[in-house]
């Protein structure tokens, strides 16, 4: 060759075979990212056959970690945070503890250091966005308050493991490792004051300027038309604000490239943004995994398998147990907390952030990396299985387990209506079940129209709002008969169901219909098979949200020319 072609080939043969291996364990039913991996460790040294630049396989592996937080910053919505911060928040600082803890009282038992055994721990803490978002919207519930639990707490876990990133450099002179800024003499409590100064004056930047310079950068290259240029400006912002936060601020591109998807969110092209960037991030991001996969040993799979048993009993048992007890212990119903322990039971990207700078701090050992990397791969490849469990788990623990249904139908004060409720809000009323934001303005119209309505929301910081306006409002899961029977069903005139879950949409009809024959129903999908299906089953009335759409749309038009319109207005003109 007339000049060195080590990165095309690099490249090349990580994205080939991702797309092999991504293709055959997706036909397996397992997540693409297990392919990912699995290339990584085919091309690796530890591995016979072709043999990747690991260098350049690094660097462009810290390009993927960049887009890839951009993109975590682009979608992190502080609203959806708030509305389950009750749950999401502590509940997600307490597992993270439970499984450091755990996973730092492993490393010490194996007789390791305490600094390498506590970022093992961390980096066994955090599950994986990508793996968890994927799973929901397989399942259509992204939008339900499971889903939205879930990934409220994985922000939290994001949030504490973006801190984690920050202090860990200044510290690990103190934990036994190499701390950037020893060799000058300063002392560890110094070198943490500078790195948290840095860090403030990073963020300070970035809100106080950032804020008002991104969005604007966006509307003036959006005004140019040209898609090419609008898409170079948001990739050009991500790496450049990691690679200037690096340079100016000694902040890792991870955390610069966060806060600058962050500020970005603020214009009103966040969401075309997030499109826009969306197949230069999933490229880089396939490389960013195959990167961590060149890193695992499969050798330790033999030499270790009781390690490994242990880090996946870890992952996939510790993590799990303790947010299933936690979500109980704040009495959401148990398939909330079965979604919720299924979703976290995987550990994925920030953990081979973490894992990654703690073996260039010298605090993470190649073994201890590759632990990682193997309980990454297992937890992922069994994640899918178990949340295909939940649903005959959740069956089987109601009818077997006489405390399971104690714990559901504990003395909760929001579980049942208050007495002091009007009893001519409770006949002939709509049960409204999920307020969300379809529920709330439907919600709205009612009010506006002065007709009774109860709602029915498993979100319980939602269910004391209501109350707190006189609104009747029951908290649990309505696909359980409790629940609907707290809302009066037997007495009401319509139910209507705004989540486009229709596997529970079908099993709330079954129990309404059997406490109220004569009870309507409405219902909504986002899918035209599944409309159909449930308007041939005679469950109701059903809403297909792009039908919805086309009529309101329809109806608008010819509103406009039966009214004489001009069929061609000044596109200026809005109604």
């Amino acid at each position: 060759m007339p000049h060195d072609i080590s990165l095309i080939t690099t490249i090349t043969v990580g994205l080939a075979l991702a797309l092999l291996l991504g293709y055959l364990v997706s036909r397996l039913k397992m997540p693409p990212l297990v392919g990912y991996l699995l290339a990584g460790i085919i091309i690796a040294p530890s591995t016979p056959g072709f043999v990747a630049d690991v260098g350049l396989a690094a660097q462009l592996a810290e390009i993927g970690v960049i887009l890839l937080m951009f993109g975590v910053g682009l979608h992190f919505s502080l609203n959806d945070l708030m509305s389950v911060r009750r749950l999401a928040v502590p509940g997600a600082i307490v597992q993270i503890t439970v499984a450091t803890v755990l996973g730092t009282a492993t490393g010490l038992a194996w007789g390791w250091p305490f600094g390498q055994s506590l970022v093992f721990g961390l980096a066994l803490s955090v599950a994986s966005t990508v793996v968890l978002l994927r799973a929901l919207e397989d399942r259509g519930q992204l939008d339900s308050i499971n889903g939205r639990i879930a990934i409220g707490w994985l922000v939290v876990e994001d949030l504490v493991m973006v801190l984690a990133l920050v202090l860990l450099p200044p510290l690990a002179g103190l934990l036994g490792g190499k701390a950037p800024g020893q060799d000058s003499g300063n002392s560890i409590a110094l070198t943490l004051l500078l790195t948290l100064a840095k860090v403030a004056g990073f963020l300070t930047l970035m809100l106080v300027v950032g804020k008002r310079l991104f969005p604007k950068l966006l509307w003036m290259v959006a005004r140019t038309g040209s898609r090419e240029l609008f898409t170079l400006c948001v990739v050009a912002t991500a790496l450049g604000v990691a690679y200037g936060s690096a340079k100016l601020f000694d902040v890792s591109f991870a955390l610069g490239a966060f806060f600058a998807g962050m500020m970005m969110r603020e214009s009103e092209y966040s969401h075309r943004a997030a499109d826009e960037s969306l197949p230069l991030r999933d490229a880089f991001s396939v490389l960013f995994f195959v990167s961590a996969g060149m890193l695992f040993n499969p050798q330790i799979l033999l030499t270790d398998p009781l390690k490994v048993l242990a880090v996946v009993a870890i992952i996939m048992l510790g993590k799990t147990v303790a947010a299933i007890a936690l979500v109980l212990l704040f009495r959401y119903p148990l398939n909330t907390a079965l979604t919720v322990g299924a979703g976290l039971a995987q550990i994925g990207e920030f953990s081979f952030i973490l894992a990654g700078l703690g073996m260039a701090l010298g605090l993470l050992s190649i073994e201890a990396n590759s632990l990682i990397l193997a309980g990454a791969l297992i937890s992922i490849a069994l994640n899918s299985l178990m949340f295909t469990a939940i649903k005959p788990g959740l069956a089987w623990i109601r009818q077997h387990s006489e405390l399971a249904r104690r714990l559901e139908r504990s003395e909760d004060p929001l579980a049942q209506l208050p007495v002091t409720v009007d009893e001519k809000q409770l006949t002939g009323q709509v049960v409204l079940v999920g307020y969300g934001r379809v529920g709330r303005r439907i919600a709205t119209q009612l009010e506006a129209a002065g007709i009774p309505y109860v709602a029915a929301e498993q979100n319980r910081e939602l269910v004391e709002a209501l109350r707190s306006r006189s609104i009747p409002a029951v908290s649990g899961d309505a696909s359980t008969p409790e629940v609907l029977i707290q809302a009066h069903i037997h007495r009401a005139g319509l139910l209507v169901i705004t989540s486009p879950d229709s596997l529970q949409a079908r099993r709330m009809v079954e129990i309404a219909r059997e406490l109220n024959p004569g009870v309507g129903v409405l219902l909504r999908t986002h899918s035209d098979e599944e409309s159909g299906m449930l308007t041939r089953d005679k469950m109701g009335t059903v809403f297909f949200s792009e039908d919805v759409l086309a009529q309101s749309m329809s109806r608008h038009i010819l509103e406009r020319m039966k009214a004489g319109a001009h069929p061609c207005p000044d596109p200026r003109v809005t109604d």
